[in-house]
């Protein structure tokens, strides 16, 4: 198969039918009768489904993935990818807001300058300046924490090669961070500068954010725990040098040290600190703890190819 196109589906149903029509012109234009298309269902709420599965029935192309509950976009986007034929993969999001008909020019991006990745990038961040500025910070404290370079304002939309997605899929973490995995996963990559729509509010609050960043960066870097070390071990130099500055003044100056507030205060500052390093150490555990189960990180309910349903699970 030449062409496999891949998206994902939660609260999608308004835009369902405009994206399966302007993708069957850019599938067909980029590989003629020779392609699929994949939408993963990830415990969408509305009737995302049932819209994508009569179109499955209609059109031979369409292959629907029902997951069995939401698993989150970046899982649903691994378990689409897992299922493609296609000798170019082209993952895009089915809200709209990226354009289907960039397939057409990530191609002759990808001929161009012999990459095995094309991925969009937006010029200026889409939304008010609260998102913008929350973005910026993601970005910049990811890759200062993990050493990863990965680019501001990156989008899914992407082309990519079969040789890439397989190497891609051999990364089998049970807490995905695919936006980490796209650049550690290597091979020839180039970015095309892309404007982003704005047509359904973002279901990423500040809290799923700040989440989104501690499970991005303990994924890749192990530099918090170093940061813990060394923060502990700069707090116990400077212990011993203000005991021994005491124990100078006691024996020498005959000033005995006082000061209650200053001994409150040092309390709770030592024990906020001890209380958060035991946090981040904690969060590694957690990882490994989630990784040594061996869970699936989802799991297909039902798979639509036209009038037939696989039971995935058989």
């Amino acid at each position: 198969m030449k062409l496999s196109i891949v998206a994902t589906l939660y609260q999608s149903a308004p835009y369902i039918s405009e994206f399966y029509q302007r993708t069957s012109a850019a599938a067909r234009q980029f590989a003629g009768d020779d392609y699929e298309i994949i939408l993963v269902n990830d415990g969408s709420p509305d009737n995302s489904l049932d819209l994508a599965v009569g179109l499955s029935k209609s059109d031979p192309h369409i292959v629907v993935i029902d997951l069995s509950r939401n698993f989150g976009h970046h899982k649903a986007m691994m378990t689409g990818l897992a299922s493609t034929r296609g000798q170019s993969i082209f993952l895009i999001d089915s809200d709209l807001e990226e354009e289907p008909e960039w397939l057409d020019s990530f191609q002759r991006q990808m001929d161009a300058e012999m990459s095995d990745v094309v991925y969009g990038v937006q010029g200026k961040r889409k939304g008010g300046f609260f998102e913008r500025i929350t973005g910026a910070l993601f970005y910049r404290t990811f890759r200062f924490l993990t050493g990863i370079n990965q680019p501001n304002n990156i989008v899914t939309a992407r082309l990519m090669s079969r040789r890439y997605v397989d190497a891609l899929l051999l990364h089998r973490e049970r807490e995905l961070n695919i936006g980490g995995l796209w650049i550690v996963t290597g091979f020839n990559q180039c970015q095309q500068l892309v404007r982003k729509h704005s047509t359904s509010p973002t279901t990423y609050s500040l809290s799923r954010k700040f989440g989104h960043l501690v499970n991005a960066v303990t994924s890749f870097s192990s530099l918090p725990l170093v940061f813990t070390f060394y923060s502990g071990l700069f707090i116990s130099i400077s212990a011993l040098g203000y005991i021994f500055y005491l124990a100078v003044r006691y024996f020498f100056v005959a000033s005995p040290p006082g000061g209650y507030t200053s001994i409150i205060a040092s309390i709770w500052l030592f024990s906020g600190l001890i209380i958060f390093f035991l946090g981040v150490q904690g969060i590694y555990i957690s990882k490994v703890f989630s990784e040594v189960k061996q869970r699936p990180y989802s799991i297909v309910r039902q798979i639509y190819r036209g009038s037939q349903e696989e039971d995935f699970l058989k």
